[in-house]
């Protein structure tokens, strides 16, 4: 079962409202919140828990060292969504998450849609991209990535048409549901499963996506976790930690 997250602060008022989330004013709350901080929009919990606040963010940190020495085409993810020279297909991440995948791939010259079903990590999303936007260096960058709220395994046919957009590629990291404690050593990790549990509609997902992908479904999984339930990956390219399972339509060409 999800947690619950409450937007603090009044100038969160209408973010609060727009989402659907509880507001309060000021008292800061137990469990989950959307906080205001120095970096940028945060979701915060206890410390022991959770670590520190959590951010999004495209310009600084990680994403910017992946942005300019993360080995451009030659990364695992670029590989397994079919970049290649002359080759840069329409890419719709259905599992956005922190947006970091799909950074690295607009970075790269891909047109990316996201889509995000909670309402708390669509916010940090979409600060990071408008900070993102306001950037000399990264604004290009955001300039292709296209952001949307929904639940993918229930919705991606209504969003992708909405959204006038016709992806090649669909790109999915769906949680794997980890029963152990050794599961959850990572804090950020720990606040995923917090907010979505784990994804159980994976296999619903999966058929979504394929029904969509005029050329590939692209599913990250951890490197001894099991396909999705359902139909059978085509290939699979691994990496040291996790793995690439492609359910391939079409080969994608210049």
């Amino acid at each position: 079962m999800s947690a619950n997250v409450v937007v603090v602060g009044e100038a969160l008022q209408e973010l609060a409202e727009r989402l659907n989330l509880p507001w309060m004013p000021t008292r800061p709350p137990e469990g989950l919140a959307l906080i205001e901080t120095i970096q940028g929009l945060a979701l915060a919990g206890s410390p022991a828990d959770y670590g520190k606040p959590l951010v999004a963010d495209f310009v600084l940190g990680k994403a910017d060292h992946r942005r300019r020495f993360g080995g451009g085409r030659g990364q695992l993810v670029a590989k397994a969504c079919g970049l290649s020279k002359g080759v840069t297909p329409r890419i719709v991440d259905a599992t956005a998450g922190l947006g970091r995948d799909a950074f690295v791939l607009a970075g790269l010259g891909a047109e990316v849609l996201m889509v995000e079903r909670s309402p708390a990590i669509f916010a940090l999303l979409e600060d990071a991209l408008k900070r993102a936007g306001g950037d000399d260096e990264t604004q290009s960058v955001a300039a292709r990535l296209r952001l949307v709220h929904a639940d993918s395994a229930r919705e991606l046919h209504r969003v992708i048409s909405e959204a006038g957009f016709d992806p090649q590629v669909v790109h999915l990291d769906p949680m794997f549901p980890h029963r152990s404690k050794s599961a959850l050593v990572k804090k950020e990790m720990r606040l995923f499963r917090a907010l979505a549990g784990d994804d159980d509609d994976a296999p619903q997902l999966l058929e979504a996506a394929l029904a969509l992908a005029t050329h590939r479904v692209v599913v990250k999984r951890p490197r001894q976790a099991p396909p999705i339930a359902g139909t059978r990956p085509a290939h699979v390219i691994e990496g040291k930690t996790s793995r690439y399972d492609l359910y391939v339509h079409r080969t994608l060409k210049v």
